[in-house]
């Protein structure tokens, strides 16, 4: 459940190469920068209006970028991907191909399969997302504990330490996440799996599983 080929289906990404001999699934952010020391840079995206962006990208062609985007270096974009209006890349990002990276949507040191998807006011930073992963409006990954204490993980009652002081989330092929979900750091989320809506969510969410957030509501008189 913590490996990458038990979330992720390693062939919806190009760049599966940073999963290579990792023990665990986040063990591939640890290899981004490197990764992209060898970058090779250029920009085949159609633009609108006037994005800002940094020559140290590579961009797939018919991706489209919005005016006011913003994509910083080194960080590659796939083929065919939306990236609108107030988008923020912030750098150490690899995003494949089919992919929505929406408004007001800030991004750092991640990686996004194939037709992930991530629209609206959502953030994205020391994370995984799968192969058409959704995150719902609001979605906040969250990678750092207030703490600062490097990021732990416990499964089956046994608990693993990441090494790394920011870590976000792990989220697997075909994953639905409700609006206005906090996903604490460390955070896995097996394939298929649903969490609902206003979920403040932490641990290890088995594959093919259901989160439902029970609230209860109070109904008065309204008084005049």
């Amino acid at each position: 459940m913590l490996k990458a080929a038990e979330l992720l289906d390693l062939k919806q990404c190009e760049h599966a190469a940073l999963f290579d001999k990792t023990e665990f699934c986040w063990d591939a952010l640890k290899k981004i920068s490197d990764y992209l020391k060898s970058l090779k840079s250029v920009n085949h995206a159609k633009l609108v209006g006037a994005p800002y962006i940094e020559p140290n990208v590579r961009i797939g062609r018919g991706t489209v970028i919005e005016h006011g985007a913003v994509v910083l270096g080194p960080s590659i974009i796939g083929e065919n991907c939306q990236i609108r209006a107030g988008a923020y890349i912030r750098g150490n990002v690899i995003v494949g191909n089919d992919c929505v990276l929406g408004n007001s949507c800030e991004f750092k040191h991640c990686i996004l399969f194939n037709s992930a998807t991530v629209p609206h006011f959502n953030y994205v930073g020391d994370s995984i997302l799968g192969y058409k992963a959704h995150l719902g409006a609001g979605v906040i990954l969250s990678n750092v504990k207030l703490t600062k204490e490097t990021i732990k993980v416990t499964h089956h009652g046994k608990t693993y330490d990441t090494d790394l002081r920011k870590l976000g989330a792990v989220i697997g092929d075909h994953v639905e996440i409700g609006c206005n979900v906090v996903l604490n750091p460390g955070s896995v989320v097996g394939r298929n799996s649903v969490i609902y809506a206003g979920t403040n969510w932490r641990g290890v969410c088995p594959n093919n599983t259901v989160v439902k957030l029970r609230q209860e509501h109070q109904l008065m008189q309204r008084k005049f």
